[in-house]
């Protein structure tokens, strides 16, 4: 056997098994299955786990920008008119929020942590000077009392409403932006702090909400479950609220937002708690987006988590009293804010009825600046990105006793609004790149020899072609030398003149009888 010929047969066996091992391999998903097993093992809420560090203190900046809806018709709108408002903002602060009190439970399944959360003011993200700039909005404390007071007598409320005259308060008031979002001394709220001492008599809309937290979280590590990953196990000691009329909208599901279990598909649900909502929402995947090269899932509420309930009926358990529901693209949360007629919606009732929109002059709902979204890298559950938006809003209505109230038309009316924005930083995202390339290439390795295989396939054709086109020219060269060797043969023949004569015989040469015909160079034989 050449030298030639052991090169292909030993091309040929390494080919093959090249492909029967990848292929086998790719079947059997060996590679990724063992990688699925270490990233279910490795990304946990333990502090052996590279995870738990940025969990504790998460490394991407989150703004908060608050805008505000300032009424430009007040009159008009009491008088039984359509409200006008103009949007202002945002007022963006820097939000800091590391975790506190971390502490494991039951065998470090679980983990118990605070999660206080600071805002500072940052100028250059904002449209102006918080402290300067003034809003009017309704006056929530004087609203608060009227509903309050909506089920004693009439009497009662009359009496009250010529005392509130006498101060001089109003259903609309003016105040700077700081006063309205981090609290002021309010004059009404003062008097009732006087005969309700466990009634605030300061107001604002995040007033107690910088440097505090809100609640005491037990969180599932994931070691026991991969899918547990970063979920809450309890809420201030709850299991699930009692707010809400039925047991499904009491529940208490999902994590708080910061983490999702690894290994996401874009065909499940994924839900979060919001305590400021003081429900658990979910998430549908919407569509593939690319975060600093980084690709993630998009996922978004649907329209369904704030619809009606005569069109999706699980949400008639949010109706409190049961039967007592608002429309689609709202929720009222009075039950967890101290009986305040308060309704939440995102910004510009976007995806909320028609009705709501058309109700208040000043409003343009639109996907882009309105959605809540996460963008989660799908690999790990980590998201890269996230825009969590919520409008607070509050109910207007007439109330009997109070004359200033008696021309307005009952008006969901729109406060304000807030943006939560984070994306991951340039060196956590480098990282991340990394990561996931080198995820990606021992996942994929069976692929690497399949290809190794296929192009040693290749190879060996090639070498196969070219060794049968050799032989094929040897072939050839071989009749083409017989064939002129043949000719060569013939060209060279002589042939000698047949005489009648006999030939003169030579002195060395005896006498030959008869004719004959010699050939040169090949001398006739002797008989």
């Amino acid at each position: 056997m050449t030298r030639r010929s052991c090169c292909i047969y030993a091309t040929g066996i390494v080919c093959a098994h090249l492909l029967i091992v990848g292929i086998a391999l790719v079947v059997a998903q060996v590679f990724q299955t063992m990688i699925h097993s270490r990233l279910k093992k490795e990304i946990t809420l333990t502090e052996k786990s590279q995870m738990f560090e940025a969990w504790k203190n998460p490394p991407p900046p989150v703004y908060m920008e608050y805008y505000f809806f300032n009424v430009t018709n007040p009159e008009v709108f009491l008088a039984g008119g359509k409200a006008a408002v103009q949007q202002i903002g945002p007022y963006t602060y820097r939000e800091y929020r590391p975790r506190e009190n971390v502490t494991f439970l039951e065998n470090g399944t679980k983990l118990y942590a605070l999660n206080p959360k600071t805002f500072v003011f940052v100028p250059e993200k904002s449209a102006g000077n918080p402290e300067v700039d003034l809003v009017r909005t309704v006056n929530i404390p004087f609203v608060a009392i009227m509903n309050e007071l909506n089920s004693y007598s009439f009497f009662l409320r009359t009496g009250v409403s010529f005392y509130l005259n006498s101060l001089g308060v109003e259903v609309f008031m003016t105040r700077t932006v700081h006063e309205v979002l981090w609290g002021f001394k309010d004059p009404l709220l003062t008097k009732v702090h006087a005969m309700k001492p466990e009634v605030d008599e300061y107001f604002g809309l995040m007033w107690k909400k910088n440097g505090t937290h809100e609640g005491e979280f037990v969180f599932h590590t994931g070691e026991e479950n991969y899918l547990d990953y970063g979920k809450i196990d309890t809420w201030n000691g709850l299991r699930e609220m009692s707010w809400w009329s039925s047991n499904q909208s009491n529940m208490i599901n999902g994590t708080d937002g910061a983490v999702f279990h690894p290994l996401i598909n874009r065909n499940e649900l994924l839900y979060i708690f919001a305590a400021d909502l003081c429900r658990s929402i979910h998430l549908a995947y919407v569509k593939d987006v690319e975060v600093k090269g980084i690709q993630a899932y998009r996922f978004a509420p649907p329209n369904d988590v704030l619809m009606n309930p005569k069109e999706n009926p699980t949400n008639a358990g949010f109706c409190v009293p049961a039967g007592d529901c608002l429309g689609t693209g709202v929720l009222k949360v009075s039950v967890c804010r101290e009986g305040a007629p308060i309704v939440v919606s995102f910004p510009h009732f976007y995806q909320a009825d028609p009705k709501y929109i058309n109700a208040v002059e000043g409003l343009s709902p639109n996907k882009e600046e309105h959605e809540t979204y996460l963008d989660l890298q799908p690999t790990t559950g980590v998201p890269i990105r996230a825009c969590k938006r919520a409008q607070l809003n509050i109910i207007l209505k007439r109330v009997q006793g109070f004359p200033k109230t008696k021309f307005i038309n009952e008006t969901i009316f729109p406060i304000m609004f807030v943006n939560e924005t984070a994306t991951v930083d340039d060196e956590s995202a480098s990282q991340m790149r990394t990561m996931l390339l080198i995820v990606t290439l021992v996942s994929n390795f069976p692929l690497l020899i399949v290809g190794m295989g296929i192009i040693l396939l290749l190879v060996l054709v090639v070498i196969f072609c070219r060794n049968r086109q050799k032989k094929n020219e040897v072939k050839r060269i071989d009749f083409t030398e017989a064939f002129h060797s043949f000719t060569t043969v013939k060209d060279d023949t002589a042939y000698t003149q047949v005489s009648d004569k006999p030939d003169e015989p030579s002195a060395n040469q005896p006498p030959r009888n008869g004719s004959y015909i010699a050939m040169s160079p090949v001398e006739a034989q002797k008989c």
